[in-house]
């Protein structure tokens, strides 16, 4: 069993790199992979730790994509240093920290106040994001949870809500491609699209050379995963699949099982590593 979406403290996770590997022996993973969002920092801390607890890591990173929806980008098999795509989140990461000045502006303009001391605490020094307002939200007493938080403040559409650059789906999966990695729709429903719009996009995202689909995704029904997973079929994707785990920050899933039903074969790993090699 193994687990292709997980995030540490360095994007917006509540445990370190090393944790998370300490966490993935006890799920009893074969192999997990490291995707915080827009950064690599945590790859060779967990690497180390992974290779001294004989287990894989599989380096990679989530990335933000333009959609009118949601739509985010696994890359798996990035290796951390110079690269199209490297460079590419360095420069994200600059964006992520402008953006962050902006929100918490718009926070103490709707009477939230959240200083950008307190974020940079909360978040540990790096990757700070709005789980971490939210965290910090509630720990003031003026949301009860963190979804609380996203739901009244954060949100896409809320008030406290500020836009983040992001690239666009083209653009990303042809970067991946470049720097001899592998691009993979992160939880496809997020899009809101309808079956058949998302059939047709995903078709696209497949001519464009997307080479997975995370159909086996921790919130997803059974009935959902299978749905996707033919979707994969039809396109000549792989199909993928992880927790989305996020320590504290999404409490009600667990690294490896999700909600309690999530189980990933080794053979997903196994088919994207294929694909490498095409």
């Amino acid at each position: 069993m193994i687990d292709l979406h997980t995030h540490s403290t360095v994007s917006d996770g509540s445990d370190s790199p090393q944790e998370l590997v300490d966490l993935a022996v006890k799920a009893g993973l074969s192999a997990f992979a490291l995707t915080d969002h827009d950064r690599q920092d945590g790859v060779a801390p967990a690497r180390q730790k992974a290779a001294e607890a004989g287990i894989e890591l599989v380096p990679g990173a989530e990335i933000s994509c333009q959609h009118p929806g949601t739509m985010h980008m696994l890359v798996y098999f990035l290796e951390p240093g110079d690269g199209p795509l490297q460079n590419e989140l360095l420069r994200l990461q600059v964006a992520r920290d402008n953006r962050n000045e902006l929100l918490v502006a718009r926070l103490g303009e709707l009477g939230l106040p959240v200083t950008a001391e307190e974020l940079e605490e909360e978040a540990g020094g790096s990757g700070a994001g709005r789980p971490h307002v939210a965290a910090i939200l509630v720990r003031k007493g003026v949301a009860t949870s963190v979804q609380d938080a996203f739901d009244r403040w954060l949100a896409k559409g809320r008030p406290a809500y500020v836009e983040k650059e992001r690239l666009g789906p083209l653009p990303a999966i042809s970067l991946a491609l470049q720097s001899g990695a592998l691009p993979v729709l992160a939880h496809p429903l997020s899009m809101g699209l309808t079956p058949s719009q998302l059939e047709g996009a995903v078709g696209e995202l497949a001519e464009a050379g997307l080479a997975g689909l995370e159909a086996i995704y921790g919130r997803y029904s059974q009935e959902e995963r299978a749905t996707l997973a033919v979707m994969a079929a039809r396109a000549g994707l792989a199909i993928t699949g992880g927790s989305d785990y996020h320590g504290t920050y999404k409490p009600d899933l667990s690294i490896g099982t999700g909600l309690g039903d999530l189980h990933v074969p080794d053979s997903a790993l196994e088919a994207l590593r294929d694909r490498l090699v095409e």
